[in-house]
């Protein structure tokens, strides 16, 4: 039985790997006024960070269309015997509920499986590895999502953010609209939590704020895969990358520019650390 793997343009994965192992993404849809983009396709992550600040519009972002989801599917069945959708956190967004509803939409016969990864960014991108690199090496459809369910909890990330302004507007925010009310000057720190956007602590400098972000990676027993991405701070990014090389291969650490539909609900200055192992 051979397994094709699906996922959506919030796992952020880099091109190179959704090449090697034949991983299919559905980019979201993001919107500056009239304008429509399809994410990381019709507009790169430099073009959107240049367009952000001179925008009279605030960028808004929406799920796929349910037709690019059965049109992959069936070009997929054309060579698979099964699919497994792995879905941005469906308390985030509809992104799940439309790789389901697609299903209905096939013109072909392919049994699909839509899993809901609880997560996003690279921490989702990681579980749709695993289960590539498996389907690849042969394993069949109930060893796949057997091992999407094992990593789920094993995936996880933490951010520090500039603003949290972008969050609010685009009702994303969750438990960390408490932030919001400080009148002092602080560095959120925001993770997810069973799905949802959770606040992680605070801090008074963005010093100490990286200092978090590698703590929380220091702080795993047994780290497989680890990625730092940014909103147009690159250069703190690489100064992570260098630092998290006394407890990561340096060379294994994926580095991401972090996908225009991320930094619509996140702003510029987001840095963030995407692990898959164990704490």
């Amino acid at each position: 039985m051979t397994v094709k793997i699906v996922t959506d343009s919030v796992a952020d994965l880099p091109p190179e790997v959704v090449k090697e192992l034949g991983i299919t993404v559905i980019p979201l849809v993001l919107r500056f006024g009239a304008e429509t983009y399809r994410d990381g396709v019709d507009l790169t992550p430099d073009q959107f960070y240049e367009k952000l600040p001179t925008s009279k519009a605030f960028p808004a972002t929406s799920v796929p269309p349910p037709d690019a989801y059965a049109k992959a599917y069936d070009r997929l069945a054309e060579e698979a015997d099964a699919i497994v959708v792995v879905a941005v956190s469906s308390r985030l967004s509809a992104t799940h509920e439309v790789a389901s509803q697609a299903v209905g939409l096939m013109s072909k016969k392919c049994r699909v499986e839509v899993i809901d990864s609880m997560t996003a960014t690279m921490a989702e991108g990681f579980i749709a590895m695993r289960a590539a690199q498996a389907a690849k090496d042969g394993a069949k459809l109930d060893e796949v999502m057997a091992i999407v369910q094992k990593n789920i909890p094993r995936a996880g990330f933490l951010a520090a953010f500039d603003t949290l302004e972008y969050l609010r507007k685009g009702g994303r925010i969750g438990r960390a609209q408490a932030f919001l009310g400080s009148v002092l000057k602080i560095n959120p720190l925001i993770t997810l939590k069973d799905g949802l956007v959770e606040p992680a602590g605070r801090t008074r400098s963005r010093a100490k704020a990286i200092d978090h972000l590698y703590d929380f990676a220091a702080g795993y027993s047994h780290i497989e895969e680890l990625s730092v991405g940014d909103t147009a701070c690159p250069d703190e990014a690489e100064a992570l990358v260098e630092r998290l090389g006394a407890v990561f291969p340096k060379e294994r650490i994926y580095r991401s520019r972090m996908t225009p539909v991320i930094g619509a609900h996140t702003g510029p200055g987001l840095l963030l650390v995407a692990i898959l192992g164990d704490k």
